[in-house]
Order: C-alpha cells, then sequence, then structure tokens
C-alpha cells in the first residue's frame, strides 16, 4: 500500500561511469531515473528525494583549482561548494521529473530546497578528517597547500589529496520549508550531497563550515522527521552482499535490523562503500521507521514492490 517514501538517489542516478561526466549526459541519465519517480507517484507514493553530488563537488573543486593556478582566483569554500551543486543538481532533477511529469493525469509540481544540516563544532571528525575530496596533487604541490591554505592532505595511490572531516548530521535546518511545500503537495528535492554544513553560533546565527555530511545520514534524519513510511536508498548494485566480490558471494533479499547490526560489525559493509547506507537504514528504523530498501536506481519501482533490492525491517 502506497505511503510517504523518502527516496535517496545514489550518484548513479546523476552520472553512470566515468567516460562522460557532461552535463547532457547527467540528463540523459536522469531520464530514467526520472521515470522511475514518476511511476512511484503513479501508485499513490508522496516522495520527497535527496541526492549525492560527490562527483560534481570533485569536478567543481578541480574547475577551482585550475582557475586559481592560472589566475590567481580564490579558492571556494566547501559549503558554498555543496550549495552550488545542490542547486545545479536540483534544477537537474526537476527539469528530468517535470518533463515527465508532462503526461495527462501525472502532474505534479516540483520544488528544490538547498538545504542547511547543523553539526556539531566539537564533532570529532574536525580533529580526524577523513572524507577525500577534489583532484590528486604532487608531493610538493600537497605540502604547499597544507602550509598556505591550512588543509589536511594525505598519500594515496594516485597521489596527494585533500581529506575534510565528516561530522555528523544533527537538524535538518530548512525543515519546516521542506515541510509546507510537501503539504502543498510539492515533490521536494532536498538535502543535496548530505546538506550544507553550519554550526551555530553563540548569538544563534549560523555559519557554513569546511565539511562534508553524509548524504544517506542526513536522509534518514529526514525520513526520520517526516515518519516516511519508506526509506528507499537507490545505488548502482542491485543490493546488499555479504563477501561482496569475493568467494561465496550472497545477495540478501531481507534482513531484520539486528541481522544487519550483526553483519556490520563483523565487517562485511566498508565505511567506503555499503556501510554508510546499512549505518542510515539502522538509525530510521531505530528512530521508528517500519522498512529500509537498499537497490539499483533502475530496479526503484520493483524494489517498493517486494520484487527487488535488499528490504531491511524492525526485528521482530
Amino acid at each position: 500500500m502506497a505511503g510517504f517514501a523518502l527516496v535517496a538517489l545514489g550518484g548513479n542516478a546523476l552520472l553512470r561511469g566515468e567516460g562522460d561526466v557532461s552535463v547532457e549526459a547527467e540528463r540523459r541519465t536522469l531520464r530514467g531515473t526520472a521515470e522511475q519517480v514518476v511511476a512511484l507517484t503513479a501508485q499513490g507514493w508522496k516522495l520527497l528525494l535527496t541526492h549525492g553530488n560527490g562527483p560534481q563537488v570533485g569536478f567543481d573543486l578541480l574547475r577551482a583549482e585550475v582557475a586559481a593556478r592560472a589566475g590567481g582566483f580564490p579558492r571556494i569554500p566547501l559549503d558554498v561548494l555543496g550549495a552550488q551543486t545542490q542547486g545545479s543538481i536540483g534544477y537537474l532533477i526537476a527539469e528530468a521529473l517535470e518533463r515527465a511529469f508532462q503526461r495527462p493525469g501525472s502532474r505534479r509540481p516540483v520544488a528544490v530546497v538547498v538545504t542547511r544540516v547543523v553539526v556539531d563544532p566539537r564533532d570529532p571528525a574536525f580533529t580526524h578528517p577523513t572524507k577525500p575530496v577534489g583532484p590528486y596533487y604532487s608531493e610538493e604541490e600537497a605540502l604547499s597547500l597544507r602550509e598556505r591554505e591550512g588543509w589536511v592532505v594525505v598519500r594515496q595511490e594516485r597521489g596527494w589529496r585533500r581529506v575534510v572531516p565528516s561530522p555528523e548530521p544533527l537538524e535538518v535546518v530548512d525543515l519546516d520549508a521542506i515541510r509546507l511545500l510537501l503539504q502543498e503537495g510539492y515533490l521536494v528535492i532536498a538535502a543535496g550531497g548530505g546538506g550544507i554544513p553550519v554550526v551555530r553560533e553563540p548569538d544563534g546565527s549560523l555559519r557554513g563550515v569546511e565539511a562534508v555530511v553524509d548524504k544517506d545520514l542526513t536522509s534518514a534524519l529526514l525520513a526520520s522527521a517526516f515518519s516516511c513510511d519508506l526509506f528507499l536508498l537507490s545505488t548502482d548494485v542491485p543490493g546488499v552482499a555479504l563477501h561482496y566480490r569475493k568467494p561465496g558471494e550472497r545477495w540478501l533479499d531481507w534482513l531484520t535490523a539486528s541481522e544487519a547490526r550483526r553483519y556490520l560489525a563483523e565487517g562485511h559493509f566498508p565505511p567506503g562503500s555499503m556501510g554508510p547506507k546499512i549505518e542510515a537504514t539502522l538509525r530510521y528504523l531505530e528512530a521508528g521507521g517500519k522498512e529500509a530498501v537498499i537497490t539499483a536506481t533502475e530496479e526503484v519501482v520493483r524494489a517498493v514492490r517486494g520484487e527487488a533490492g535488499t528490504h531491511i525491517v524492525p526485528d521482530p
């Protein structure tokens, strides 16, 4: 039975592969994504969408770096880049949805909310940054940037990269605006890339910080805040597997929260891949959520019918 769902669109809902990363490639990919979303609304689902922005932020950081080297232009702070990608990606998703909604009987207004998320300035992530962002540098460039910009840089296989904090999302600042739009019948696109990380100053004002918030954790926060009946995370694999890409690989159709927590503790879901999605679904379920689904973007409609993906439900 249809209800209210939060659908977190993964990066492959926007781009497929690394061969073509143009805006037109995003538009082509989003046509198929939009068809899945519109099909859900046709079944009676009320939807709130979130999305990733990892590749786009990386491209923008690279462009900004080229500009800084060529003409001495100032580097753009990460919170501003996050806002820029929320706007541009949100616009492209809205464009694709509005085209798909043009069919008779399927019209639905779409709105994009550039969303801020409160984080704690005392979060341990700020003293131990781990999230790689932006281009690769030579050792000489990386050490120079560390000295000049105060960046934390680490050596990786392909070179040196900047790493930034990934603090816990605590509060969605623009929750009331999202709620009002939903009440008016809009399909809302919000919290792109996990939201713009901000901290509260002593006087109550908000200040953006150089960090990246995990989009799945922010999506879980939103799904819980709106008591969503379904929390669906789309990605580039069919679902969740044990021993992924190893001997004995086994795909899972249904899991209880306790089973998912046990497999997570056993190391089946690494931090850089499925781990954050499992953590997000557990937080949603622990806050009273009814069902979470992890599935491939092109299988969203079938997954909602129970025919695809991995379904994670509360313990009996």
